[in-house]
């Protein structure tokens, strides 16, 4: 144990452009009070017996009882403001349309190859009712409405946007955010006809079935245990983590819970079929949601093509 100090001075020195100050000293019982509650810690408490008169300097701060302490440099406050541009949505490819999933079926090729395709069709709408800028908006963008409804299906807000560029009631608005937007006026109406041509790539968005709360077989496809030879877990879970370590479930672990009822992009999807006459777009493959779902339609994006790669 160390001695007791028979004349126990605390100086905590604070340091500034003109040199070294020492504080007032203080007693070897507030010095014990002060270190009890851990207000600064031990290591930076100088407790020594040395004569009242002594000069305590940055270079005396030592004791053999104790490491070599050296004072803290202590920083100039400073505000600092973040100059990283703000996070923006992505460009898009071009400008698209909306469409309803009618369903899917097959579709023979010339050559006699079996297609799956998801028929789109087409309501009143895909009209442009506003375009925004970087001077007006700080960015570019065209916004596109689709599907007609009366006007009490819209509220006034809604209504007094539309009625603005003396366009009709549509209940679904959406932005397509492009480099330029040279070449559009509010009011053109958007002919898909004109936009896309077989064999292009499309992006289509829309929202899935929604499920309801599933389980992990149907959810993430989990394997399940054996039905027989005495087997008492078929459809659980199981185990979720280890015990004493971590002692948690890990973020993101796959569980049951809610599955479907999410908004989903399918990429590069070709278009098979363009039907004027029906006014349909015939696309391989499956698209996300049942008949009757609102799906968002627009050029594949594809990094040094169309998209610029920085």
């Amino acid at each position: 144990m160390h001695p007791t100090p028979s004349f126990p001075i605390l100086h905590w020195i604070r340091k500034s452009q003109s040199g070294a100050f020492p504080l007032p000293s203080l007693s070897h019982q507030s010095a014990m009070s002060l270190s009890s509650f851990s207000t600064i810690p031990t290591a930076k408490l100088l407790l020594k017996t040395l004569p009242t008169s002594t000069t305590i300097t940055p270079l005396t701060l030592h004791s053999p009882f104790l490491p070599p302490f050296r004072l803290p440099k202590h920083k100039p406050l400073s505000l600092r403001i973040s100059t990283s541009p703000a996070i923006s949505a992505s460009l898009e490819a071009g400008v698209g349309i909306m469409a309803t999933k009618l369903g899917m079926m097959s579709f023979f090729e010339d050559s006699g190859t079996v297609v799956p395709v998801t028929v789109v069709g087409f309501r009143e709408g895909n009209i442009v009712t506003q375009i925004k800028t970087e001077a007006t908006d700080g960015y570019s963008a065209v916004q596109v409405g689709y599907r007609r409804v009366r006007d009490r299906k819209l509220t006034k807000p809604e209504m007094g946007h539309l009625e603005k560029s003396g366009i009709i009631p549509l209940r679904h608005l959406q932005e397509f955010r492009l480099q330029s937007v040279d070449g559009f006026e509010v009011t053109q109406k958007l002919e898909f006809n004109e936009l896309f041509k077989e064999g292009d790539l499309v992006d289509v968005s829309g929202t899935t079935i929604g499920k309801g709360f599933q389980g992990g077989i149907k959810r993430h496809n989990f394997k399940r245990g054996q039905m027989t030879h005495g087997s008492k877990s078929h459809r659980q879970l199981g185990s979720i983590g280890a015990g004493t370590t971590p002692g948690r479930v890990y973020k993101g672990k796959k569980m049951p819970g809610r599955m479907g009822g999410t908004k989903t992009k399918i990429r590069k999807l070709k278009i098979v079929k363009i039907d004027d006459e029906l006014n349909i777009l015939m696309i391989k493959g499956a698209l996300p949601g049942k008949p009757g779902n609102l799906l968002r339609i627009a050029p594949a994006k594809i990094v040094g093509k169309n998209i610029p790669k920085n």
